[in-house]
């Protein structure tokens, strides 16, 4: 690494469902931080490091900033996508295209008060009926407040990704490496196995699904040849517990067959995976619940 090298954080800011772990995923080049189209799929801050040849790139993926604070969740999401704003170098702020809602004005006013330098990505570009909108609505955007650049990107198709890190790279400082450059993230693989089994879930019941409902691993062995997980389904009534369990338990044995899929792709080896649901009163609107689940506040 030479002296031209640079290395810093970046934050990933948007509302909920505008496409920041997509995002953050398509340019890994690997799955990270889960994904799904139910909002406030992302409850936790996770990293994602890039390191290329003269740059480490240090993606901080934030839960979605939203007005409704009414829950322990909906607020714990909200503190932790507001204090990755404290220590960055460069904000990215993902909106998307097609819409300009309220949640979005909200992540304007809180970007008023950084001194970052701040790049409005405008996602989901492959979705406009017609190009021809496109230029009026970067115009419009634009305008919204002094940004470095506004560049038009499609996180799910890969449209226009190499020119925002590069846009992204020219605005970190001149420092070494902070993270080995094999390291991708700084979540253990505890943390993706049960992060993946909520994607899961999320995905397969769809707005059928609760947002009272977490994944803890209970247990996490590796021998040789296999690794054996337990995790936990924590739900906060019985008729939630019914639907993740589903007729004669298929929701449940589905969710679990595609988790271990994923898991077994991302440690590279056999795994054996067993859930189980039950339930934790009013875990969701418990802050000393949320603790002690895991959600804190300094992740």
């Amino acid at each position: 690494m030479g002296d031209d090298f640079r290395c810093g954080y970046i934050a990933l800011i948007g509302r909920p469902n505008v496409g920041k772990s997509t995002l953050l995923n398509r340019i890994l080049g690997q799955k990270i931080s889960i994904t799904s189209r139910r909002p406030q799929t992302t409850r936790h801050r996770v990293l994602g490091i890039k390191t290329r040849d003269s740059a480490q790139l240090i993606y901080v993926d934030t839960p979605g900033i939203h007005e409704y604070s009414g829950r322990a969740m909906n607020r714990h999401m909200n503190r932790t996508a507001s204090s990755a704003l404290l220590d960055v170098d460069v904000v990215v702020f993902l909106v998307d295209g097609s819409k300009w809602t309220a949640d979005d004005e909200l992540v304007l006013k809180k970007l008023d008060t950084i001194e970052y330098p701040v790049i409005l990505a405008v996602n989901k570009i492959d979705l406009l009926a017609n190009r021809d909108e496109l230029l009026p609505r970067l115009q419009d955007l634009s305008g919204k407040r002094s940004f470095e650049q506004v560049i038009p990107i499609s996180a799910a198709k890969g449209d226009n990704i190499m020119a925002l890190e590069a846009a992204i790279e020219t605005l970190l400082p001149l420092a070494p490496a902070m993270f080995p450059e094999d390291q991708v993230t700084d979540r253990s693989v505890r943390f993706l196995a049960a992060e993946l089994v909520r994607e899961k879930l999320f995905r397969k019941l769809g707005r059928e699904l609760p947002y009272g409902l977490t994944v803890e691993i209970e247990s996490f062995r590796s021998e040789p040849g296999i690794t054996h997980i337990h995790a936990l389904i924590w739900v906060e009534r019985k008729s939630q517990k019914t639907i993740v369990i589903g007729r004669q338990g298929r929701v449940l044995k589905e969710v679990g067959m595609e988790a271990r899929k994923d898991i077994e792709a991302l440690i590279d080896g056999k795994v054996n995976l067993k859930l189980w649901v039950k339930i934790k009163a009013g875990w969701a609107d418990d802050e000393r619940a949320l603790r002690s689940l895991g959600y804190t506040q300094d992740e």
